[in-house]
């Protein structure tokens, strides 16, 4: 028989008060609590704590905190991720972030769909008497070497290619090609971005 967590992983309704969904949220919300908590100047217990709360981390990742998770199971993140203050993943399908990924404050990274019906989405009862509901979700992927500006939300389904950037506030309902600069409510893609974008970078810090 097919589990409500495979169920929510394929993206097709599941009954999220399922108890094994229940315990798993649970779990991550006390780590994602003890994380909030603890100080930056706390390396080891950080770096602790965000393992267990995101085993599927790359090396060299930094988040700010507060962090926010539903599962944090599904999450997969490569090398040298940065996430400044505020971070949410609603992972109850899969995200996926590659290397270099950059994030501004309150980036919220979110998998779940509700259903457009209240009669399908409305709190329903069990035989026991509890209360549950039907919902599902869509996966998330973000490229290498993107940075989402501050206060971007991305829904799920989406897909960003590597080499963009996504300008602030924007709600990311479609997929961004890579090497865009995309933005706005909600996002389209401005413009390419091209050698034109190139800086003269200073060289006061050495350099491998």
């Amino acid at each position: 028989m097919t589990t409500e967590l495979e169920h929510m992983i394929a993206g097709e309704l599941y009954n999220a008060a399922d108890p094994q969904l229940s315990a798993m949220r649970e779990r991550a919300h006390a780590l994602c609590d003890a994380y909030n908590h603890s100080s930056e100047t706390d390396v080891q217990l950080r770096s602790k704590i965000q393992s267990e709360v995101l085993p599927h981390m790359g090396a060299r990742g930094y988040i700010a905190g507060p962090l926010y998770l539903d599962y944090g199971d599904f999450v997969t993140i490569g090398e040298d991720f940065y996430a400044n203050f505020d971070l949410t993943i609603l992972d109850v399908c899969p995200v996926t972030i590659g290397n270099k990924v950059m994030f501004g404050p309150h980036a919220c990274i979110v998998t779940p769909i509700h259903p457009m019906r209240w009669q399908d989405r409305n709190i329903r009862k069990a035989a026991d008497g509890s209360d549950f509901d039907y919902e599902h979700g869509a996966p998330i992927t973000i490229g290498d070497n993107c940075w989402l500006a501050s206060n971007v939300t991305v829904t799920g389904g989406v897909t960003i290619g590597e080499g963009c950037v996504i300008g602030a506030g924007s709600v990311v309902t479609h997929d961004i090609p890579a090497n865009s600069f995309a933005a706005g409510v909600p996002c389209k893609v401005i413009r390419p971005i091209t050698e034109a974008d190139a800086l003269p970078m200073p060289h006061r810090v050495p350099e491998r």
